[in-house]
C-alpha cells in the first residue's frame, strides 16, 4: 500500500525501540487480567460469589485493554509480527480459556444437589463439553483470523463498510462476563437456567466459527469528518457504563450477539427477494 518492506511509510521516521513496547504493554495488561480471572473463577464458591463478578469485570477490562493495543499499534505505527503472535496467545488465554473456566464453574459447577443425582452429574458434564466447544471454537477463530487476507462474510454487507468473518472472541468473552456481571456473580441455582447457558454458550461457539458479518468499527476515528460528535458519544456511553454498567454492558454484548444474526437473516430475505423477482421477470 506505497509502504516500505518494514512497515514504515516513506517520508516518516520510524519509531523508536521502545514505542514497540507500549502496545505490548497493553497486551500483557489484557493477559494479566485474563490470569485474574482464572485465579478469581477457581475460588469462587456458590456462598462467597463475588469472586466470579471480580473475574467477570476482569473480562471486561481485558476487552478494553485489547482494543487499545491495536489501536495504540496503528497509531504509532509499531506494528510488528512479534506484536501479533503476542496478542493472539493473550487472547486464547484472556478471551479463551478464561471465560470458558468461569462459564463452567458460574453455570454449571455450582448447581445445588438435585433429587436425580444422575441427571445432575449428566448435566455437569455436557456442560465441560460446552465450555470446551467454546474454547476450541475461540481458538479456530483466532488462527482463521491469523491466516485470512482480506477475508470477505458470506452476507456481505455495505460497500465501504469493514465487517468480521464471524463473531470476534473478545466479543464471545463479553457476551460470558456481561451475564455473569448482570447477575453479580450468583451462580446458577436452576437446571433449566443452566440450560439456558448451555444453550448460550453453544450459540455464541457457532457464532465465533461462522462466516457471518458482524461490524467491526475499525471506520471510527478520531481523524474523520465529525471527530468532535465521535468524542461525545464515546463520553456519553463512557458514563452510562460507569453509571449503569450492569445493564449496559449486557446490552451491548447482546445486542452485538444479536446483529449478527439480524443481518444474516436480513440478507437471506433480501438474496430470496431478488430471485424471486427475477423468476418472475418477463420470459
Amino acid at each position: 500500500m506505497g509502504g516500505t518492506e518494514s512497515g514504515v511509510r516513506p517520508g516518516r521516521r520510524r519509531p523508536s525501540r521502545g514505542m514497540y513496547l507500549l502496545p505490548s504493554l497493553f497486551t500483557a495488561g489484557n493477559m494479566a487480567a485474563g490470569y485474574y480471572a482464572i485465579t478469581q473463577s477457581i475460588q469462587g464458591t456458590a456462598t462467597d460469589y463475588g469472586y466470579f463478578d471480580r473475574a467477570a469485570i476482569a473480562l471486561g477490562i481485558a476487552v478494553l485493554f485489547d482494543g487499545l493495543d491495536g489501536m495504540i499499534a496503528r497509531m504509532t505505527n509499531t506494528t510488528s509480527d512479534f506484536g501479533k503472535e503476542l496478542d493472539s496467545l493473550a487472547d486464547v488465554v484472556t478471551f479463551g480459556v478464561a471465560p470458558s473456566l468461569l462459564a463452567y464453574m458460574w453455570g454449571f459447577r455450582m448447581l445445588p444437589s438435585l433429587s436425580h443425582p444422575e441427571l445432575q452429574h449428566q448435566l455437569v458434564h455436557i456442560g465441560i463439553f460446552a465450555c470446551f466447544i467454546f474454547l476450541i471454537c475461540g481458538a479456530s477463530r483466532l488462527a482463521r483470523f491469523n491466516i485470512s487476507v482480506n477475508p470477505q462474510p458470506r452476507n456481505p454487507g455495505r460497500p465501504g463498510k469493514k465487517y468480521f468473518v464471524g463473531m470476534p472472541i473478545p466479543a464471545g468473552a463479553g457476551v460470558i462476563s456481561s451475564v455473569i456481571h448482570f447477575q453479580k456473580g450468583s451462580p446458577i441455582d436452576n437446571p433449566w437456567i443452566a440450560l439456558v447457558w448451555l444453550a448460550l454458550l453453544l450459540f455464541t461457539s457457532f457464532l465465533m466459527v461462522s462466516t457471518w458479518r458482524f461490524w467491526s468499527a475499525k471506520e471510527i476515528t478520531t481523524g474523520g469528518r465529525h471527530p468532535f460528535q465521535l468524542v461525545a458519544v464515546i463520553g456519553v456511553i463512557g458514563a452510562m457504563i460507569i453509571l449503569f454498567h450492569q445493564y449496559v454492558l449486557i446490552t451491548l454484548a447482546m445486542a452485538y450477539l444479536v446483529s449478527g444474526l439480524v443481518a444474516r437473516l436480513a440478507y437471506s430475505w433480501s438474496r430470496e427477494r431478488r430471485q424471486h423477482s427475477i423468476g418472475a421477470g418477463p420470459a
